[in-house]
């Protein structure tokens, strides 16, 4: 392991490890607060910026297999927060849209989001946090990271 500059070994993945599990759990607990899991809301935010896709698609940008998006999507069209409509291009697949509940607790859930993140970068400066923001990006982008979902690792 290199040192850092200051003679002690980086532990840079350890800390990201860490902070990416202390930011999980507390998405989670503030999700729960809306009556959602974390995998309900980025379903929840895949479908509201891309109304009308496909199950099969959903589940390629979740990284999940399809049979393990029914029973999530089966769940939210309960809840009364998604739809399946017949798709009017393949009558054999169905294109999924957020219903007007859904719309609202998606707009609630931009406002958590924003909360939480406001939270865990407190301690530092804005410098500091577009700084990490640019950092983090070119990180993902060389490691083949799609900043845009967050893959299930369960498949």
């Amino acid at each position: 392991m290199a040192p850092s500059p200051h003679g002690r070994p980086r532990r840079t993945a350890f800390l990201l490890s860490q902070l990416g599990s202390l930011s999980a759990s507390r998405f989670a607990e503030r999700t729960r607060e809306l009556g959602l899991t974390p995998s309900d809301a980025g379903t929840l935010r895949w479908i509201g910026r891309n109304p009308g896709l496909s199950q099969r698609v959903l589940a390629d940008r979740l990284g999940a297999v399809p049979s393990r998006v029914v029973p999530l999507l089966d769940s939210l069209e309960t809840r009364g927060l998604v739809e399946r409509v017949r798709s009017s291009t393949d009558r054999r697949n169905y294109e999924l849209h957020l219903t007007g509940a859904g719309q609202a607790l998606l707009g609630r859930l931009r406002d958590v989001a924003q909360e939480h993140e406001g939270e865990l970068l407190a301690p530092l400066t804005p410098e500091e946090s577009d700084e990490l923001a640019r950092l983090l990006a070119r990180l993902a982008e060389g490691h083949g990271v799609d900043v845009e979902a967050h893959r299930d690792t369960g498949r």
